[in-house]
């Protein structure tokens, strides 16, 4: 089987393509990148020349790959969403639980509630309560006075959906699944026992920084801030008047977050932004960093900040995992290890079918785990037999569904 992953970013556009084999086995066949500036803040700015890029990347990432792409895993955007949890609870249970008692409370939640003015991008349920004792898997043959199922769901702007579904439309490609940025990366980087244990996953793109929690092997938390690495350089060049080529470049060659003492005497000569050729300035290390580290500190922060008004800082969860390109500055990791209290590495999409050198880089996780996502892949159970299979029916099916079971 073969599956696509399309990542439509600020600063590039990529795809990559993957051969999810019988046995489970992934191979990615090409993962290919433009660099891309059409995209402002998630907004298109020139519908007409984005279309004609992806229409370049698709034809090349075909090549490549030597398959024919007719149908993608859409990477979306999560700036502006509303993260809702939500809980359905059964009381007075007199038997041993039941699936029918699982799918009461089901209906019996938000979990068939719409918003016209927003796409649920994600809704699933993260936990089981027994009798205020809290459980990851299903509680089919336990006994209990009261069952308590926990949901979390994820909805998006309509607007934004529309937008980036109207160019994809133009090319007779059919989307096969919204995935919300803040997964993909995570599904790219994170293992099978961070997921399990436990796991705060943060992707340092070139305009967001999305965020991804996981516990129990339950996605329970996806969102972005619109502050990324290109503040980063924006801040250089203007704190030391030169282009923004040239603050790129002082970024990625020269920034730390960790000082030494010899940041003082390395001397860099950067041109000015004068608009004179051959006019440059003298400055060192530690004027750069002196730039960096208040950006990066107020990011970190800002990430904090999402944990604690979600109550999710409660957690104390000790394991994070950093990603995107922002994960490149150097000393990163335990610059962030000061601000979390946590165990920190820096994630890069996993080396078990990453064939090609280049890809095994944190600036491609977000497209390489778009591309293997399944809408199933974190779905419960019974919710995967049942619920989303009568929710797609609409309606007609959904009343029939309470003929069935009520």
């Amino acid at each position: 089987m073969i599956k696509v992953g399309l990542n439509i970013g600020n600063s590039n556009i990529s795809c990559a393509v993957v051969e999810i084999k019988d046995n489970k086995d992934t191979k990615l066949l090409s993962c290919e990148s433009y660099p891309s500036k059409i995209l402002k803040k998630n907004i298109i700015t020139n519908f007409e020349e984005l279309l004609t890029d992806v229409k370049s990347l698709i034809y090349e990432s075909e090549k490549k790959s030597q398959t024919k792409i007719n149908s993608i895993n859409l990477n979306i955007p999560v700036i502006d969403s509303i993260s809702k949890y939500y809980d359905s609870e059964i009381e007075n249970l007199d038997h041993q639980i039941t699936e029918l008692d699982v799918k009461k409370a089901i209906n019996n939640s938000d979990y068939f509630i719409a918003d016209e003015n927003y796409y649920e991008i994600f809704n699933n349920i993260y936990g089981y309560v027994l009798d205020n004792n809290l459980i990851s898997n299903s509680p089919i043959g336990n006994y209990a006075y009261n069952l308590k199922l926990l949901f979390y769901k994820i909805l998006i702007p309509h607007k934004i959906l529309k937008s980036y579904k109207n160019l994809i439309d133009k090319m007779n490609i059919k989307i096969d699944s919204y995935v919300p940025t803040p997964l993909s990366s995570s599904l790219a980087v994170l293992s099978n026992d961070e997921k399990m244990i436990g796991s705060i996953c943060i992707d340092l793109g070139h305009s967001n920084t999305s965020i991804s929690i996981f516990e129990n092997n339950k996605f329970i938390y996806g969102d972005s801030i619109l502050v990324g690495s290109n503040n980063i350089t924006n801040d250089i060049a203007r704190g030391v008047s030169t282009t923004l080529d040239s603050a790129e470049r002082l970024k990625t060659l020269y920034s730390s977050l960790i000082s030494a003492p010899s940041d003082e005497y390395e001397i860099i000569e950067v041109p000015t932004i004068s608009g004179e050729n051959d006019k440059f300035v003298q400055i060192n290390r530690l004027q750069i960093n002196s730039i960096v580290k208040p950006r990066v500190e107020e990011t970190l922060e800002m990430v904090w900040q999402k944990l604690k008004q979600n109550n999710l800082h409660k957690k104390q969860i000790k394991n994070v995992v950093l990603t995107g390109g922002g994960a490149q500055l150097e000393g990163i990791s335990q610059y962030a290890e000061l601000i979390f209290s946590s165990n920190v590495r820096i994630g890069l999409p996993k080396e078990d079918f990453i064939n090609f050198k280049n890809s095994l880089n944190s600036g491609y996780a977000d497209v390489i785990g778009c591309s293997f996502y399944k809408p199933d892949i974190f779905l419960d159970k019974i919710i995967e037999k049942q619920g989303k299979k009568q929710k797609r029916q609409g309606f007609k099916g959904f009343f029939n569904w309470l003929d069935q079971y009520i």
